[in-house]
């Protein structure tokens, strides 16, 4: 005889599954510790699983911008446009310009 839950109240009412739960619990203690770690002591764990959704995702996307044009800005100041590097993007070493020779030599 199989027993049917009798409950409209499942899990796939809101929005989880068996399966989709564990990653859902996951992506919540990523966005936690991210905010933890790079809120530099500003948040601790506890008020952050406290914090209502809105402002967790809110404060998420923040910290996240914050530190992706702080990203940006340093890749342009080690490499600024038109400068010649001694390794191009294939790994393939340029030698530098006083070592090719000249025309006048």
């Amino acid at each position: 005889m199989k027993i049917e839950s009798i409950s409209q109240l499942d899990l796939h009412f809101f929005g989880l599954t068996i399966n989709t739960a564990p990653q859902a619990r996951q992506q919540l203690f990523t966005q936690i510790h991210e905010i933890v770690f790079h809120g530099k002591g500003g948040y601790d764990w506890g008020t952050i699983y406290n914090m209502p959704i809105w402002l967790r995702k809110f404060t998420f996307h923040k910290i996240d911008t914050f530190y992706k044009k702080e990203n940006e800005k340093i890749e342009q100041s080690t490499n600024p446009p038109n400068q010649q590097t001694l390794i191009d993007s294939s790994g393939k070493v340029n030698p530098p310009k006083f070592n090719q020779k000249t025309s006048y030599n």
